[in-house]
């Protein structure tokens, strides 16, 4: 597990390199033929990783109610956000796999519910869930890689 919590942890790392420098009015724009924003796409992936480990697992959150409805599978991105939800976000963002490698450590995923996932991939365990979340990122930075490249070019 300790490899799949590293992944996370260096594609994070890489997603904030993707996006360090675009300004926070291009983090907020849903260019035409996009559903949504960078700052969408990385709140989502803020909450799937809490819904996909935590609530599967009937532990507590470490976001809250708001910020998952705002950014759970399909919502939709709000008119207009702050620079300080921004700032918010960008924190869970950094910390939050921090403590899912301490909580993976003290083996607290005990009760952890099956659930089929969208991409045909069941989930059994909290490692499972890891795993899937690492592909579940890798695809929303890759929407992240291509917003940039159209609102850059705007």
């Amino acid at each position: 597990m300790q490899v799949a919590v590293a992944n996370l942890l260096e594609t994070r790392k890489n997603c904030l390199r993707v996006i360090e420098g675009v300004s926070f009015e291009d983090i907020c724009k849903i260019p035409q033929g996009f559903n949504n924003s960078i700052f969408w796409n990385v709140a989502h992936m803020v909450v799937t990783q809490q819904l996909l480990c935590y609530k599967l697992a009937a532990l507590p959150m470490s976001i809250s109610d708001e910020l998952v409805e705002g950014f759970k599978k399909g919502s939709q991105p709000k008119a207009s956000y702050s620079e300080q939800e921004w700032e918010q976000v960008l924190t869970l963002y950094k910390q939050l796999p921090l403590q899912l490698d301490v909580d993976l450590t003290k083996a607290i995923f005990k009760n952890y519910k099956e659930y089929p996932t969208s991409f045909g991939i069941t989930l059994k365990s909290v490692e499972d869930a890891v795993r899937f979340n690492n592909i579940h990122e890798g695809l929303h930075i890759g929407y992240i890689m291509a917003l940039k490249r159209v609102v850059s070019a705007a």
